[in-house]
This record gives C-alpha cells, structure tokens and sequence, in this order.
C-alpha cells in the first residue's frame, strides 16, 4: 500500500533539505571570513593588550564581521545557548522581575543564578516561556553565587528594564531640577529602547499646554508610543541630548545634526541625532540607535534566498580584478537597503580587495575599508566628486549610499565601465521600476549612451521590502480555506488545505501583546547571468519596453508573490497580510 504524502509534508520536508544545504553553505562561508582576518586580528589584538585595551579574537572578529556561526543559527540546534542570547530573545519582562542571571542553556537545561529562591509556578512559567520563544528546556538549574557578585552581575548585565525606566521618570519629575535623575533616565530610556529592538527614538518638545510631549520608540515599523512627560521636563532632556551630541542647545530653529555613543550590555551603541524645529518654540529630536551587534551578516539576510546569495557571493568575489559591474539596491525609505549593503560589504574579502565607500552619512564604521563622508554645498564634498577621487585611489570595489541625481549616476556607470565594481541604492517601488528610475536621472543628450552602459554593466538588482513576522509563540493555526476566499487562494496558488498561522491581535508575553515579532526580508530580485556580448537585447528592451527583459533568456527572476507565498507556507506571516503586501 502506498503512503500519501500531503502536500505541507512534502513542503516540510523540502524546507528542510534547503535549510540543511544553506546551512552548509553558510558554515564555509563564516569560516572562510574567520581565517580571512584571522591573523590581522591576533597581531591587532596583541598590539591592543600593550596599550591596555582588553578585547577577546571573537570581539574583533564580530567587529570584522566573520563572527563564528553559533548554535543558536543552526535551526535545528535550540537546546544551547548562551547567556548572551538567551537574553537578546526571552522577552524581559518574564526573567528580569525574578532576578535570576541566565547563565546558559546546555542540553535542554537552563542553569539560571537567583536571587532569591523560586518556588514551583515561576520555574513552570520560565521553562513554558523559554519554550514557546524557541529553546527546548526540559529543566532548570540554580546555581549558589556569592549574594554581592550576583547583585553586581545583575545590574552590569541586567542592563534595565521597561519597569525601571517608568520608576526613574516618576522620581525625576517629583523632582525636575535634579540632574542625576535626568542622566539616569536618559540612560535607562535609551536601553529599553535597545531592549525592545527600537530602532529611532521620537521626541517632540512643544510649549504649547494643550501640545503633548511624547517620547514614542520606533519597534518593527511602527511608532509606539511610550513616555508622556511634562513639557518642562522634556526640555531639559532634548537639551541634554543635544549637549551629548555635540549641538548648539541654545538653537531650537536650525535643522542640525551630531552623534554620541552609549555602553549597553557591554556594547558600544552609537547614537545619530537629528534635530530640528516644532511647531511656534518647540523642537522636535528623532535619535537613530546604531547596534553593530545588530546588524545582520551577509547569510543570515539571505537565509531564505539561498540561490540570490550565491550569486551575489560571485559577484562579489570576481576572479580576477577589473571584473566590474553594478549591483543596485532598491526599495522605499526604511526597507533595510543600508543593511544589505553593509552585508554585501562584510561579505567581500577585505583582506586582499580595496574597498571603498561614499556614504551620507556613515551609519556604521566598517574595519579593512575607506569610508568617506559626503559633505554637501562643500566643494568636492558631493556623491559625484568623491566618485570621481575615489577612482584614484585604486579601489576594487566602490560602494555609494545614493543614487540621487544625474551627476551620480553618470560618474557610477562610468567607475563600472572603468572596471570597479559599484554597489549603490536607489529609490524605486519594483526591480524593473529601479531601470527607469536610473534613465529618469540621465541626461537627455547623453541616454542612449548611458543607457548601453547601463545594460553593459548591471549584474543584479534587488528590489526590498521589510514584512513583519507573526510571533511563533500565539499565532493561530488554521486552513488557509478558513482565512482566505477561492480568489485570494487562486492568487496565491496555495492548496485550500495548507495549513498556515494567522495574527493574534491579543498578542502574548513574547511579543508585548502585538501577534507580531521582528521583519523579514521580501525580494523582488533581477539577476542578469549573460556575458556581455549577449546584453543586446538588454540594451533594446532598455530602450524599447523594459518589461521584455522579463522573458530574455539569461534572466533569473524572484518576485514578489513567490516570496509572500513561501513565507506563508513556513508560518511566518498571515496570509491576508500576504495579500496586503502583493498588492502594494
């Protein structure tokens, strides 16, 4: 008798073949980066330890970015962490109040030091939460510290909480004029909003009695609102921020902008502050928190577009030096375009390739490359100056932040031409809309030039977006039959008895009550594999229709849809946020 298989069976099991081979895959390339900077990092860090700078070889080698791949990447692997990690995705709320330290998760124990004794119904609740965020725990183990160590290591390592932050705000404001009170909320906002994976902090200052002063923190997309304080006590905080940064806090009228950095958890956060005005005599401050830690390498952004990754790595990785080419990134404001170029840079050998970027303005500081910053209405300071100085500074690879005017794109096309390779973003809704985008900047008396230059050199362009990611531990299981009609399911093409996750809007513990947890990258990508004595035809669609180059032979195409589709199917996200997404 013949065993049937479902369809979600033979998915699953598909998935796992493909995560298996990409995992892999991303195993060699990590340890390929580790014995790339290998040497450079043991000879740095012993010229650190004369000059009394403690840093470990892993340390540096994150900083390089050709960190280790740990257990916890190994999707099959949950019953092992570290302290480290267990904190970065147990939500905070369900540890911290304990006041336990995580220690480690070996073997599907978690070895835990507390505080105080815990009693029967907060083991269960530790172990189910640990559980349901991802971790296989069987058990708990404590561990007998020496009482001052352990309240040491608590407030070191425990760096704050949502609870302490609200405690510290209400001892300011009953008592306004104190400045350690001010500094320490200062501290304790910007690590809850760390804590919560913010990543923008909005405050908005205004005079006006009836105006309300929030501080609101940017989690997955979305501005939440988070602190309401007195217009006096937000004042006084906006002027500290601003001293911090290095800005006139006198100036409440001139657009400016400046930086700080941050300890938290035993990383160095760099702090971006944008200030500019509110209203009739207020001020308005957007802080972008910069986590290297955070960022995310060049395989773990791809982890779902395993072919996309390959080609790119050749890409990025020529030969022989004067391969050249264009690699275009394109998507809206806030879909992650600097993210994937800053993986595409940690993923390029910087040990034996000269790289070099033009950026406004330089988010993170990248080890083994050139960064330089654009400094506009100064002469020589625009994208296209720089461009055209960095050719003279043999760089094999050229990466530019923007490609904003007709100027920058004539210089990048010819430094591609000229043999470099150039990784820029552009704004653009589709990778096909990201050609004419280019065409629009072009000057008219030069199009058909630019444009053959264009067809020449382009290898691949990745249009993105972010989607949020449902929250595993409260999705609702249900048949897609359930949730969608026959139309939304023809458009889809997912079988009416597939069986998907749909949001909780009540939400959980895991994920502060939202149904959702974290953004996942959506491709819409154009990968040109012809040579180019068989771009022709590239080059006529350019010029023609651009859809043609749809149907050339030497075209790989990732849409959107197949995308939307394949996230459904592995549970990530709801299938009529599926829907919302294809048709925007």
């Amino acid at each position: 008798m013949t065993d049937k298989v479902s369809s979600a069976d033979n998915y699953e099991r598909s998935e796992g073949v493909v995560q298996d081979r990409a995992l892999k895959r991303r195993r060699q390339r990590l340890n390929e980066g580790r014995e790339r900077y290998l040497d450079m990092v043991q000879r740095e860090r012993a010229l650190m330890l004369e000059q009394g700078i403690g840093r470990s070889t892993e340390q540096l080698l994150d900083m390089a970015g050709a960190a280790v791949l740990s257990d916890l990447d190994d999707e099959s692997i949950k019953d092992r962490a570290t302290g480290d990690q267990l904190r970065a995705v147990l939500p905070v709320q369900s540890w911290l109040p304990l006041s336990v330290h995580l220690i480690s998760l070996k073997d599907s124990v978690l070895r835990i030091a507390p505080l105080d004794e815990l009693n029967d119904r907060q083991i269960e609740t530790l172990i189910s939460t640990s559980n349901r965020s991802g971790f296989h725990v069987e058990s708990i183990e404590s561990e007998v510290w020496d009482r001052k160590e352990l309240v040491d290591t608590l407030r070191s390592v425990h760096d704050l909480s949502a609870d302490r932050c609200e405690k510290t705000l209400s001892l300011w404001i009953a008592d306004i004029d104190n400045g350690l009170l001010l500094n320490q909320f200062q501290r304790d906002m910007m690590a809850e909003a760390l804590q919560m994976r913010a990543s923008d902090i909005h405050l908005v200052q205004d005079n006006n009695p009836d105006a309300p002063n929030w501080i609101q923190y940017r989690i997955d997309g979305d501005l939440i609102p988070m602190h309401l304080l007195p217009a006096d006590a937000m004042a006084r905080l906006t002027t500290l921020l601003k001293r911090d940064a290095g800005l006139n806090f006198g100036d409440r009228v001139t657009p400016k902008d400046g930086r700080f950095g941050f300890q938290w958890q035993g990383r160095s956060i760099d702090v971006r502050v944008a200030a500019g005005p509110q209203a009739q005599d207020g001020e308005k401050l957007t802080l972008r928190l910069l986590d290297r830690a955070a960022l995310k390498g060049f395989d773990d952004l791809f982890r779902r577009h395993e072919d996309v990754a390959d080609y790119l790595s050749k890409l990025l990785s020529p030969e022989m030096k004067g391969g050249g080419g264009l690699i275009l990134l394109s998507g809206p404001t806030g879909s992650g375009k600097t993210t994937t170029l800053y993986a595409c840079v940690q993923q390029i050998d910087r040990r034996r390739r000269h790289v070099l970027t033009i950026e406004d303005p330089i988010e993170y500081e990248l080890r083994y490359a050139t960064q330089w910053q654009v400094r506009p209405g100064m002469a020589g300071g625009e994208f296209a100056d720089l461009i055209r100085a960095a050719m003279r500074h043999d760089p094999d690879y050229i990466v530019i932040g923007e490609m904003r005017d007709a100027d920058t794109v004539e210089t990048s096309l010819r430094a591609a031409e000229s043999g470099h390779t150039v990784i820029s973003t552009v704004h653009a809704d589709t990778a096909l809309q990201t050609f004419e985008r280019l065409r629009s900047l072009m000057p008219s008396e030069r199009e058909r030039s630019s444009t053959y230059t264009l067809a020449q050199q382009v290898g691949a362009i990745l249009n993105q977006r972010l989607v949020r990611t449902l929250c595993q531990g409260c999705a609702h299981k249900a048949k897609i039959s359930d949730v969608l009609d026959a139309e939304a399911l023809e458009q889809l093409d997912i079988e009416e008895n597939y069986e998907v996750r749909r949001h909780n809007v009540s939400g959980c513990d895991l994920c502060g009550r939202t149904g959702i947890s974290g953004r996942t990258l959506l491709l819409d990508a154009l990968l040109i594999t012809l040579g180019p004595g068989q771009r022709n035809n590239i080059y006529e669609a350019l010029i023609g229709n651009v859809n043609d180059i749809l149907h050339e032979e030497g075209i790989v195409v990732h849409t959107r849809r197949e995308g939307l589709v394949d996230l459904v199917k592995s549970g990530l996200i709801d299938p009529q946020a599926a829907l919302s997404y294809l048709e925007g």
